[in-house]
Formats: structure tokens, sequence, C-alpha cells
């Protein structure tokens, strides 16, 4: 197992979460490495080399508990992201206010809340990392009052300055990785729909709308459902193309491929195949039901009348149908038996559905 899939302990994130995975794994290393600090500041304590008060001790030893239950709690579970991320921060925030309250000799405890900045800008935001910015500087200044030996003056607006130009840098920074990221996703969104989608219609292209049919059918032959197909092909779309010329005919193919979308159901897939030849999938519809779709989108077809240089144009389709009967072992089988189909309508006319059976004689 390798570390980044230890540190995610088995949960799954999508390629839209990709930052989401870079928070999870980020936090889940705060919370390992923060307990493992604490550790270290005992053992120097044990050895002698950094004695500590008594009550920090008993804090740094509530740390490291709630950092290890934090860890465990967070482990492969995505929903619990952030009620652990606000718990880490605030446990790690009254842990740094212990150290300046109640380790006097140590200049340098100050650095713990700048350190604690970038973990809240990445893991909580920009918002809230304003506000540990302000709650910072407060705490700082109003603490300096209650220490044994207080900052001198110059020492608390430097770091103030600090905090202000830490805060100002992750609050810029923070947003470009975000803003990068989001518009990766997008083009790789726009890739993915240029290699799914026919770019002409918006349908899906014949590889990958036979991807997913196939796909389709082997569930449907698993739980024994129906499953149907119909093959379309447009009557005379090469007279459209001379007559009116290709423009033309690509205003056909776009009309057509928006009627079968708005004529069928949302479960139903949409295909282009090739030139005026498109596809439908029918998941858990028998052939019955699947003539009656196939009869109601040839009569919306005949009905688009596009207007085409000045004038409407007749367009007509003949259908194919098919399903997932005895001998179909696959969608190609199928998708088949429904161009079988499609051209039994072409030879009797155009402009109707047709269906094959079982024993390929036409109906």
């Amino acid at each position: 197992m390798s570390l980044h899939t230890y540190l995610l302990g088995g949960a799954v994130f999508d390629e839209s979460e990709e930052y989401f995975r870079f928070q999870f794994r980020f936090l889940f290393l705060i919370l390992l490495f923060g307990a493992f600090s604490s550790i270290l500041f005992l053992v120097s304590h044990l050895t002698g080399a950094n004695i500590l008060p008594s009550a920090h001790i008993v804090a740094t030893k509530y740390h490291i508990v709630a950092n290890f239950l934090l860890a465990a709690l967070l482990y492969g579970r995505k929903k619990a992201f952030y009620p652990v991320a606000w718990l880490a921060l605030t446990f790690s925030f009254v842990m740094f206010m212990s150290a300046l309250l109640l380790v006097p000799d140590d200049p340098l405890r100050v650095l713990w809340f700048f350190l604690n900045l970038p973990a809240v800008y990445l893991l909580l935001g920009r918002l809230v990392g304003l506000g540990a910015t302000a709650l910072s500087a407060a705490c700082i200044i109003i603490g300096n009052h209650y220490l044994k030996t207080p900052y001198p003056p110059n020492a608390i607006a430097t770091s103030i300055v600090g905090f202000l130009y830490l805060s100002v840098f992750f609050y810029s920074y923070s947003s470009r990785p975000i803003s990068y990221f989001h518009r990766m996703l997008e083009s790789n969104e726009k890739l993915r729909f240029l290699a799914n989608h026919d770019p002409l219609t918006g349908l899906l292209n014949a590889r990958t709308y036979s991807e997913v049919c196939e796909r389709m059918t082997c569930t449907a032959t698993r739980e024994g459902k129906s499953f149907s197909v119909l093959f379309v092909d447009l009557d005379h779309f090469k007279a459209i193309n001379d007559t009116y010329g290709h423009e033309a005919g690509d205003t056909v193919l776009k009309e057509v491929a928006a009627c079968m979308v708005g004529t069928s159901r949302f479960c139903d897939v949409y295909g282009r195949i090739g030139g005026e030849e498109f596809s439908i999938c029918l998941p858990e519809t028998d052939r019955a039901g699947a003539v009656v779709l196939a009869e109601k989108l040839r009569k919306h077809i005949e009905l688009l009348m596009p207007v085409i240089k000045g004038g409407p144009v007749r367009i007509t389709a003949s259908i194919g149908v098919a399903s997932n009967a005895a001998g179909h072992t696959s969608f190609t089988d199928i998708q088949r038996t429904a161009d079988q189909a499609m051209y039994h309508a072409k030879r009797q006319g155009r402009n109707r559905v047709s269906c094959i059976d079982e024993h390929l004689t036409a109906g």
C-alpha cells in the first residue's frame, strides 16, 4: 500500500474532488505530525533537555490523545473532514495559547501561531483564515498583558505585521490553486465532452454510445430485464444535401437530434452512429413498448418541417426496432437486428417503423 493510499484510508475521490483529496491527506498528516511533535516535547521534558511546566504537560498529553482520536475518526471518512478540521485547528489553537501563557522561558513560542495560519487557509478557506489571523493577533496582544515576562512593544508590533503579511500572502496564494483547479476541471470536462460526443448534434458519438449501451445490455441481461434499441435513418438525406447544401443538412441533423432527445425519456441513451444514422437505447423496455416510442418519434420527425432557404422541408425517418430477445447475447447483436429492421422499413417504402422478431421475420 502506497503512502497516498494509506493517508486516504480507502476513501474514494472522483476527478472533481482532486483538491478535496489533497486537503484530506494534508489534514491527516497534520494530525499525525501534531501528535508526533507533542510527543517530542514530552520526550525532551523527560530527558531534561526542555523542562516544561506541569500544567502545559497536561495540555500536551491531551493534545496527543485528541490528535490520534481525530486521525482515527478521519481515516477513510470523507464526510468527517470538516468537523475534524475545525476540531483539530481549535485544539491546536488552545495548545498554542497554553504555550504562550504557561511556558515563559520560550521566547519563540509565538511562532506556533504563525505556523497555524497556512493550515487554516488550506483546510478551511480564506474567510476562516482571515478570522484566524485576527484571533491570533488579538490573543497575542491581550495575552501579553498576563505574561510573567511580557514581550516588548517592538516584538508585538513585528508579530502583528508578520501576521498581516502572512495572511495576505496565503489569502492570495490559496485562491490561485483553487481557481486553477476549477479552470482545469472545466477544461477537462470540455475535452471529455468533445471526446465522447458528436460535435454537431451533441449526442454521444458511435464509440461512446456503443460502450455505454454494452454495459447497459449486460446489466439488463444479468437482472433479466427488457432492453430495446431503435435504429433511426433519415430518408433521402443525400437529396437534402445535394439540393440545399451541407449547411442545410447540418441544420436537419441538429433538429432531428433535438427532436429525439425531446421525444424520448430521461433514462434513454442517444447516439449518432454516422452520417444521418442515429440510435436510441431504451432500458427496461420490451419490443412492444419500443415500437410505440418509435412510432411517436417518427411522427414528431415528420412534423418538424425545418425552414431552409425560405421554405419548409419535409423530413421523414425509417426506424428499426429490436430487443434483447433469445439469441441476442450482446448490444452488438441487438443493434445489428435493429439495423436490419431499419432496412426492411426502407424497402417497404420508408417513413415507417419496422421490427424483426427472434426468427428474423419482418413485422
